[in-house]
């Protein structure tokens, strides 16, 4: 029997992670994740499955970060059947991330489609009085939108029908995601799992995210045992609130024929961790000194309640002044909760630090969770000093364009960038195009930024801090290897940007180990 695995997703690129495990009659998915990145390019890639749902076997989730879960409920809506084996930390996550995804999906086409009727009706109105009548944008909007800002999808509907116009679907809706949501079967870590003839998984703590694992699946078939391992995303180590990557596996999963390894940081080193919470003080201090806000893109899932674990600290011991800190962000709001519903997987210092005393990691009285479209609307215009931390991490989406718009052209803000910004993402232009600026003195014009389909001027000081990063870098990659009790034949580089990816397969090599860096449908033969 051949054991073969399939790289669909995350080969040469970060987003979009999807790995198949073929052995006999038994196909198990690592991952189905959500590309991220150029708009247009993305939603091909995310639409075209590359495989048929309906004949894998099961699902191995490594984490609930979007771009490693986000397509699991168009792979139940396209005939998958089986269970998605996780950690229970990342099913509650994915309790909430899954029909979040899903109602942006919704949300964003049924605003295109508006778009296009809106354009349609006024090109209609035009041709029927010979360009001498002109609908209005106040009048088009009056006919497809409901009380306030919502749109009437009926309506919109009709009106693509009576036009003749084709609409924009969503790549899945709530429904389907809450159909995933029934299918996931979790587990704790360290417990092996069954999930095929013969084949069986266990979980490894990832340290990346809350309930993130690293995997090692085994295949046996008679005598013979293959034993493929998983990074998923490997966390730093010394970071606050979780344990560290793990480095004792049990002896049955020892020795690996082959290792998927990630390589987001493959060629670059971070600052170290215990820089992160002077270096977000200083950044504090200088934009309070200004008089100006701070604006913080942040992915809703790991990075808000680190943001919040390290800005309590500061405020705790009075290294700040203690402005208002908004989380404005549902969706964070819900994954804190699961935060602190999820305490046996904090790492000794955050039980020291603030449980044994009582206190809550994750909330104070300076920090306010918003939660109406009403309150956000407010908190845009606000111009006194407070720190604003907003969803989409990337800035594709979310709540944190608004806060961007509205402070991006004044130049006593900030907008500090705390993660990683994938290539073609707005956050990636902004922290691009406001470094060089920031390089060159900030003389001249300063850059334009487009946000909404309007542009704006980017003269808001742009910080980043490195160290807040979930991935490990290059040389934790190599500790994680190094440090760990494995015996490793060959290792698979994914989950990388091309040039990192193969600089870090060079890494290896350099360490003694066998590397290669698989392109997007290739197939790896193992036994």
């Amino acid at each position: 029997m051949t054991v073969d695995i399939t790289f669909f997703g995350a080969a040469r690129e970060v987003t979009g992670s999807m790995h198949l495990i073929a052995s006999g009659q038994d196909r198990i998915l690592l991952d189905c994740g959500m590309f991220q990145g150029r708009r247009k390019e993305c939603e091909e890639k995310n639409r075209h499955l590359p495989l048929d749902a309906s004949t894998v076997t099961n699902v191995v989730l490594s984490h609930a970060h979007i771009d490693h879960s986000g397509r699991l409920p168009l792979l139940v809506k396209n005939g998958f059947a089986g269970r998605i084996f996780s950690t229970r930390a990342t099913a509650d996550a994915c309790r909430y991330l899954l029909p979040d995804a899903a109602h942006i999906q919704e949300s964003d086409a049924a605003y295109l489609n508006y778009k296009t009727v809106r354009t349609e009706l006024r090109r209609e109105a035009e041709q029927k009085s010979g360009g001498r009548e002109k609908k209005s944008r106040r009048e088009i909007r009056k006919m497809l939108k409901g009380d306030g800002h919502r749109l009437d999808e009926e309506k919109i509907d009709a009106q693509m029908k009576r036009l003749g116009l084709s609409g924009v679907t969503p790549l899945y809706t709530v429904s389907d995601a809450e159909q995933a949501l029934g299918q996931f079967d979790p587990y704790p870590y360290r417990e092996p799992i069954t999930v095929g003839k013969g084949i069986t998984c266990t979980l490894y703590e990832a340290g990346h995210i809350l309930g993130s694992a690293l995997t090692v699946i085994r295949i046996e078939e008679g005598e013979k045992t293959t034993t493929i391992g998983y990074t998923g995303d490997i966390g730093r180590f010394s970071k606050p609130i979780l344990r560290d990557p793990a480095k004792a596996f049990a002896e049955p999963d020892r020795h690996l024929d082959l290792l998927v390894m990630e390589s987001t940081y493959g060629n670059r080193t971070h600052p170290p961790v215990e820089d992160l919470r002077p270096s977000l003080r200083d950044v504090l201090l200088e934009a309070i000194e200004r008089g100006g806000c701070v604006i913080i893109p942040s992915f809703a899932f790991g990075r808000t309640q680190e943001l919040l674990y390290v800005l309590h600290e500061l405020y705790d011991a009075g290294e700040v002044p203690r402005i208002p800190i908004y989380v404005d962000s549902p969706l964070a709001t819900r994954i804190t909760t699961v935060f602190g519903e999820h305490p046996e997987v904090y790492d000794q210092d955050t039980h020291e630090v603030f449980l044994q005393k009582g206190k809550n990691p994750f909330s104070f009285d300076k920090i306010h969770f918003v939660s109406s479209v009403e309150e956000s609307m407010a908190l845009n215009r606000d111009e006194r000093p407070h720190i604003v931390i907003s969803a989409s991490g990337m800035c594709e989406a979310g709540r944190v364009l608004h806060h961007l718009r509205h402070k991006i052209h004044n130049p006593l803000h900030t907008i500090l960038i705390v993660g990683f910004m994938a290539r073609h993402t707005l956050g990636r232009r902004i922290l691009e195009l406001g470094r060089t600026w920031e390089e060159g003195g900030r003389n001249g014009d300063a850059p334009i930024v487009r946000i909404l389909n309007k542009e704006y001027p980017l003269r808001a000081h742009v910080r980043k801090i490195g160290g807040f990063s979930a991935h490990a870098d290059r040389e934790e990659m190599l500790q994680f290897l190094k440090g760990a009790n494995l015996t490793i034949d060959r290792i698979a580089v994914v989950h990388g940007e091309e040039d990192q990816a193969t600089a870090f397969a060079g890494h290896l090599e350099t360490a003694g180990y066998a590397a290669t860096v698989p392109h997007l449908g290739e197939t790896i033969q193992l036994a």
